[in-house]
């Protein structure tokens, strides 16, 4: 009798246990869950923490609503002027809608990333096909995600209940042929600028050499004008002294100009003169002139 009880107070406690396993179950923090009866979801969107189901005819399927990475292929896309990219990205998304997601994958991550690759291969295709080769390689790579982002986010959260939070563009390549061609345009077009700033130089030299030539003529001509008035002046005061010596002693300043007409004329070796000797160029040669006194006797 007492191994019986001892039995029967096991045998509960074991199905006890057994109850509680199979009716409690914990949502952690990062997950989201759905219940289901014979697969059909009952509940949705189950919070984080301790919750009851039914043993047997309910089951819960968790899955985590972290941020995910998808690391996508490299893929080769063209652009609108039909040359080739090489485009290397990622997608970061989440589970938002448990219910949808359960639907459309079972809840399984790797039939969701076979679904989510092909449609941001796509958007990225639409994308840079509607952009020229300037565009890419000058927008800034942030921007030129962001309406793909947007698009597909909006598709994914309807069919697969994935937020698409982010796609970003790792590395843009060129194929060779596209890239010769890229750099032989890049070079055409900085020698272009290069002309025209070297033309723009060149008149703005051409005005400034003209200016500077305008201001030479204008001071030269200015110091020209103000040295013949000096020179004129020079000369009138000259006149002014020399007659006012002369004035003073007319026969010495006479014989002062015989002299310097004397040095003048038998400066050099070969000089010759033919001339009347009773001349008066030879007054002061034939002998001593007395000078008039000029100053006069009281």
């Amino acid at each position: 009798m007492v191994n019986n009880r001892s039995l029967i107070i096991v045998g509960g406690l074991a199905a006890v246990a057994w109850l509680a396993s199979n009716s409690l179950y914990v949502v952690d923090e990062t997950e989201r869950a759905v219940k289901l009866r014979f697969g059909e979801v009952i509940e949705e969107n189950i919070q984080p923490g301790l919750h009851f189901k039914v043993p047997i005819t309910q089951t819960v399927r968790k899955f985590d609503t972290r941020v995910l990475t998808l690391d996508t292929d490299t893929s080769r896309y063209l652009t609108l002027e039909q040359k080739a990219v090489i485009v290397d990205s990622f997608v970061k998304w989440q589970v938002v809608n448990p219910t949808r997601y359960y639907e459309a994958t079972s809840g399984d991550e790797t039939m969701a990333i076979r679904l989510i690759q092909p449609r941001v291969d796509e958007s990225l295709r639409n994308e840079f096909g509607r952009l020229d080769l300037q565009q890419i390689i000058a927008e800034r790579r942030d921007d030129l995600m962001i309406r793909p982002t947007q698009e597909l986010d909006a598709l994914m959260r309807d069919e697969l209940g994935v937020s698409i939070l982010d796609i970003r563009v790792k590395r843009i390549d060129l194929p060779d042929d596209v890239s010769t061609a890229v750099y032989d345009r890049m070079r055409s077009e900085r020698e272009r600028e290069a002309r025209e700033w070297r033309a723009q130089g060149q008149e703005e030299a051409e005005r400034i050499r003209a200016n500077a030539d305008r201001r030479r003529q204008v001071l030269l001509a200015q110091a020209n004008e103000r040295a013949e008035t000096l020179r004129g002046e020079g000369d009138a005061e000259a006149a002014a002294i020399f007659s006012e010596a002369y004035g003073q002693n007319p026969e010495f300043f006479t014989f002062w100009r015989s002299l310097n007409a004397y040095r003048a004329s038998f400066d050099g070796e070969r000089d010759m003169l033919v001339l009347d000797p009773s001349s008066d160029f030879f007054r002061y040669l034939k002998g001593p002139t007395p000078l008039d006194d000029t100053s006069g006797e009281e």
